[in-house]
């Protein structure tokens, strides 16, 4: 018995001394929330729309800007999507629409929408298409490791679940990165 209490007593004097040995920066720190993320557009099957994207958390909201290459001129779809998963030819695996409130689809002005509903994003007669949005309410901390979608055909705002924008065109994760120019966000 009296071994026991012994062992207990030196087994204790480690773990004290251990435990008080300890840095203490070793816990967990706070983490500085992220102001501002990347997304590299990449084509899907068969597409050639590629693109480059900056997010910037703003008191109101999430402000999306940069450009895609390589549309059909008029509006396309643009939404984020509730997984960074590019492992899909055609970037289903993507998943639907960010929706952690389970609301309907809609435009981005409209009562109800989806998180991840950005509207549509307009291509000139050059197939180009300059991207400047504000996520209204979106925190960027909860769309890390998501994705943004590009549709070939204009969201409509109206149709279940989607918007009926037709196939993804290009898709890209929203990572973090090191940008280069504040104002640009390396965007040429």
């Amino acid at each position: 018995m009296e071994s026991l209490k012994l062992t207990t007593a030196a087994l204790s004097t480690i773990v004290a001394a251990v435990t008080l040995a300890q840095p203490k920066d070793s816990t967990h720190e706070e983490v500085d929330i992220p102001q501002e993320a990347v997304v590299r557009l990449l084509p899907t099957q068969d597409s050639r729309v590629h693109g480059l994207l900056v997010l910037r958390q703003q008191d109101d909201g999430v402000q999306v800007v940069g450009r895609v290459i390589g549309l059909e001129p008029g509006d396309h779809g643009f939404h984020i999507h509730e997984f960074g998963d590019l492992r899909d030819p055609q970037g289903k695996s993507a998943g639907g629409h960010f929706n952690p409130d389970g609301k309907k689809h809609g435009g981005p002005d409209a009562d109800e929408h989806h998180a991840g509903d950005l509207g549509n994003i307009t291509a000139g007669s050059d197939g180009t298409a300059s991207v400047d949005k504000l996520a209204k309410d979106l925190k960027l901390h909860f769309v890390i490791g998501r994705s943004v979608v590009v549709h070939g055909n204009a969201d409509d705002f109206e149709s279940q679940p989607s918007g009926d924008a037709g196939p993804r065109v290009s898709v890209g994760v929203i990572g973090f990165a090191e940008v280069k120019d504040p104002q640009t966000g390396g965007i040429e």
